[in-house]
């Protein structure tokens, strides 16, 4: 019999429901389980275990007022770049230690809206540059299957606390395939939403034109709920789309005989590993076996995807970063000789590595005498990266492709070469570049046993034939069902 922390979103409602138990003590079992697994993983960075109780006790009023929702009662882990008011929201960085965000995001008000059990702030990538976890401040994140593995980032600590079992659902972000890879590495089940079609009000940005929160969660059954509780406009943020969505949960089951999936040259051409290769032919047969067919395409200019993604994402962050000055919050060095030397220390201090070199990579690009010649033709090769998946997306319903070229690598072992690390996210950078919906379902175990994840892309606003697709394939396969030896 599986213990309550083991359970989906959607087995515990139907508990709850039917009073065969309390959300409070759904909510002890998952606090207990971190305490036993938090000092091998380090998913989180805050845990709140009061905030957690006072509000499973609410959600349990709810339920036994009748004005419960699908949620009321769940718990879930929130990434710690989103504003949950009264916590702190540090981004995995010393600038902002010590930061409390003064009010929620809106997801995160939608979370207490539904009535949802907040466990605490998961660990990430500093700023949410990365793709490892590694480059916290707060020190990484380990991998629930091996420990000595990473679990992918920049979301790390989300996937993580899902796959532990230490949060039933969790939320993440996803600028570059920060929720796809931890999904992936952690054999869990997360999607980056299309660009606009959940508020980004709250979220301590990244690279705006590229950032997206996403929910990440055990199989496609519980994602969909978290999608209809997410997304839909938000007048509190420019770029939210304003557009009905349907209900995610109608998608659950539905047959997918007749689809077409698409599969990339430019993909597969980067494909070395053999663990890899065999999960996507092992993935292809299942899909064909409910009735899906192939086709070839080509996505020409997706080789130009990275390059001009370290343009983009590093120009809008050295913008969005210079508000860490130490004036008016955050920190500040404590020994200086005048302001523009505080805020040099300031800065020197307070951001790591990874952070800073972004930082100087995005300053050189929209340079005087540079802009033109860096971000102005990486904005171009933005379009044509989005004009190819338009083309693709009119001869298939949906793009097959691995999320990662690798299964998960060990810790240490490439935070020390940028390039290698950069080269992890080959297969996400692009859909965030031409803001379509991307999701990571469990596909498989490479020959050591770490986990494989498959990617699905669709066209805008598409996020429910991602559902449906998934949900058919974990119909018929086991991978989303095991669970980590810790």
């Amino acid at each position: 019999m599986l213990e309550l922390y083991e359970k989906t979103a959607i087995e515990l409602g139907e508990l709850l429901r039917t009073r065969q138990v309390a959300s409070v003590e759904v909510t002890r079992s998952m606090l207990a389980r971190i305490e036993a697994t938090e000092e091998k993983l380090h998913s989180f960075v805050t845990v709140t275990p009061e905030l957690a109780l006072e509000m499973a006790a609410e959600a349990d009023r709810r339920i036994s007022a009748g004005t419960a929702g699908p949620l009321t009662g769940i718990p879930i882990a929130i990434k710690d770049n989103m504003c949950v008011k009264g916590l702190r929201a540090s981004c995995a960085s010393r600038i902002l230690a010590n930061f409390v965000a003064p009010y929620d995001a809106t997801v995160v008000r939608r979370i207490r809206d539904a009535g949802m059990v907040i466990l605490g702030t998961t660990n990430m990538d500093e700023f949410a540059m990365g793709s490892s976890t590694e480059t916290s401040y707060w020190g990484p994140t380990r991998n629930p299957w091996h420990l000595d593995m990473i679990p992918g980032g920049s979301s790390g600590g989300s996937a993580a606390s899902v796959a532990a079992g230490q949060a039933v659902v969790s939320l993440g972000s996803d600028t570059g395939g920060s929720i796809r890879l931890p999904a992936s590495f952690c054999s869990v089940t997360g999607i980056k939403p299309t660009y606009g079609s959940v508020s980004r009000y709250g979220l301590v940005a990244y690279a705006s034109s590229l950032d997206q929160i996403g929910p990440i969660a055990r199989d496609a059954t519980d994602l969909a709920l978290m999608l209809n509780l997410l997304c839909g406009h938000d007048p509190m943020d420019s770029t939210s789309v304003p557009m009905e969505h349907p209900d995610f949960t109608s998608f659950l089951g539905k047959p997918i005989k007749g689809m077409t999936l698409g599969l990339p040259r430019e993909f597969y051409s980067h494909l070395d590993d053999p663990d890899v290769s065999r999960v996507m032919a092992d993935a292809r047969k299942v899909f064909e076996g409910l009735g899906v067919s192939f086709v070839e395409l080509s996505l020409p200019h997706l080789d130009y995807g990275i390059a001009a993604y370290y343009i983009i994402a590093p120009s809008e962050a050295s913008s969005n970063l210079a508000r860490y000055d130490g004036v008016k919050y955050g920190h500040r060095a404590e020994n200086f000789d005048g302001m523009i030397d505080m805020y040099c220390r300031t800065r020197a201090e307070g951001f790591g590595a990874e952070v800073k070199r972004r930082i100087m990579l995005g300053t050189y690009a929209l340079s005087s005498g540079y802009y033109d010649a860096y971000y102005l033709k990486a904005a171009k090769i933005r379009t044509l990266i989005t004009e190819d998946f338009k083309s693709a997306f009119q001869t298939c319903d949906a793009i097959l492709c691995p999320v990662a070229p690798t299964p998960p690598f060990k810790i240490g072992e490439k935070i020390d070469d940028p390039i290698q690390m950069y080269l992890t996210d080959v297969f996400t950078i692009p859909v965030n570049m031409a803001g379509l919906p991307g999701m990571s379902i469990p596909g498989g175990f490479s020959s050591t046993g770490l986990p494989v994840g498959l990617q699905l892309i669709a066209p805008h606003f598409a996020e429910s034939r991602l559902v449906q697709l998934a949900s058919a394939f974990q119909a018929e396969t086991d991978h989303h069902l095991k669970r980590p030896p810790l």
